[in-house]
């Protein structure tokens, strides 16, 4: 697929990493050099320095035959413009972000009339994001797939758990479940039955919802019972604004602690039952203060990360059951496992995700990235004829760093092995890391259908 990327900030330059690895051909527009020669250096794409909303430029950047431009400036206009001139153009399908939130009644009109078919806003689908951790009743990431019957969940080894140090072919695994990664210290682990377990592994488990919940709580995963009622939120942002509107909906006390006098009045004229305070959410009397020990969650969002990490820790030592914290750069995902946060969630990584699924189109229903982007987990229904179905996966191909999981046939949870055949009506849940994506790709897609556009 030809591939157009306006903007390569954070957002268009995950989005150049995980489409380089998939082979499409892809050609990138920014106009700052140092992002250009960063760019040049890492990935075999074509940088062009200039501004995307040229009609020239585009011209230049092969958008009259382009598959799909994706604009992701920093610039709403300048999106919806890149957008339009692509259409007129020739350009097949177009995907702007679209962020603030005066923007948001004009969606339709903008799909509709302006021929925009697809618009993201990375704060608000991360405040969906939050939503959906908030309400899990596991402390750690859990995502469910196949109609909400089969799920993966995160399970951190701490002291009191009776895996740590034991071979996986040793556990009493329920026969519906499986181990599909560790992380270790930063590293990803694709593990067999010899493989140990460590004291701070975090394990990735796949299976029957029912059966990995069970296997969880035995491993001394915390679970969360009480229904969230109370939470504070550091940092008013967009993500902010929006997050506090669905909990507001949902009938939730919300304290939003914010520095800045003018966006703590912004807020409070935008939202309705939610109380905003003017501070600085790192300082520890403050939150005292505003009872952070009585919160059921916490929620940091500030625009640094480093602030949101020590504030987070702060709200864990402090005794709050459910922490969230906003992590926007990848090489700091392992530091969460150590420091002991639950939960993070990347805005970044959550608009790949959705970017990529309406990319690869065809027969995946859902994804999720995991362990910051190194690896997805995928829901696909194989194509016939596809080279994974109608023989034993053991005979497939499959290359290691692919694991099925599991598979859903006929509302039936299968947890595979070798002997096991996938066929073409199967709901199968993939866990891959991201370099094998592309093998992903050929082996549950028909060979002559391995180029689906959107």
């Amino acid at each position: 697929m030809k591939v157009v990327i306006v903007g390569a900030g954070k957002v268009g330059f995950q989005l150049v990493e995980n489409l380089s690895n998939e082979n499409h051909d892809v050609t990138v527009i920014d106009s700052n050099q140092n992002v250009i020669d960063k760019l040049n250096e890492n990935f075999d794409v074509l940088a062009i320095k200039g501004n995307g909303v040229s009609s020239n430029l585009l011209t230049n950047a092969g958008c009259r035959g382009a598959d799909l431009l994706i604009a992701v400036t920093d610039s709403d206009e300048a999106n919806i413009v890149a957008c339009i001139t692509a259409k007129k153009l020739g350009t097949k399908d177009v995907i702007a972000r679209v962020r603030s939130p005066e923007y948001m009644p004009e969606l339709d009109f903008m799909r509709k009339s302006l021929g925009l078919g697809y618009i993201i806003n990375p704060e608000q689908a991360t405040a969906h994001e939050i939503i959906r951790l908030l309400f899990n009743t596991h402390a750690s990431y859990a995502e469910d797939f196949a109609k909400g019957k089969i799920r993966i969940l995160e399970i951190q080894i701490n002291p009191a758990s009776d895996l740590a140090e034991k071979q996986i072919k040793n556990i009493d695994l329920p026969r519906s479940t499986v181990i599909a990664a560790i992380t270790r210290h930063g590293n990803v682990v694709i593990p067999n039955g010899d493989e140990y377990i460590h004291l701070k592994d975090t394990l990735y488990v796949i299976g029957e919802k029912s059966s990995v919940d069970y296997f969880a709580r035995d491993a001394g995963a915390r679970i969360i019972g009480d229904k969230i009622r109370n939470v504070m939120i550091v940092g008013g942002g967009r993500t902010a604004y929006y997050l506090s509107k669905e909990l507001e909906h949902l009938g939730t006390n919300i304290k939003i602690i914010e520095e800045n006098l003018d966006r703590c009045r912004k807020l409070a004229e935008d939202l309705n039952s939610t109380l905003v305070l003017n501070g600085d959410g790192t300082d520890i009397a403050l939150l005292k203060t505003e009872n952070i020990e009585g919160m059921d969650a916490f929620i940091a969002l500030t625009g640094f990360d480093e602030e949101n990490l020590l504030v987070s820790l702060l709200a864990r030592q402090l005794g709050v059951k459910k922490v969230i914290a906003k992590v926007s750069r990848s090489n700091y995902m392992p530091v969460l496992e150590t420091i002991g946060i639950d939960n993070a969630v990347s805005p970044k990584l959550i608009i790949a995700k959705d970017i990529l699924r309406l990319i690869r189109g065809g027969k995946i229903l859902s994804m999720s990235l995991l362990i910051g982007g190194r690896a997805e987990v995928l829901e696909i229904i194989p194509q016939e004829g596809a080279p994974v179905t109608g023989r034993r996966l053991k005979d497939a191909k499959i290359p290691k760093g692919v694991i099925v999981g599991a598979v859903m046939r006929e509302g039936k949870i299968i947890i595979p092995n070798g002997n096991s055949v996938i066929e073409s009506t199967d709901r199968v849940i993939v866990f891959t890391l991201e370099n094998h994506i592309e093998k992903v790709n050929k082996l549950f897609l028909h060979r002559g259908r391995q180029n689906s556009n959107l």
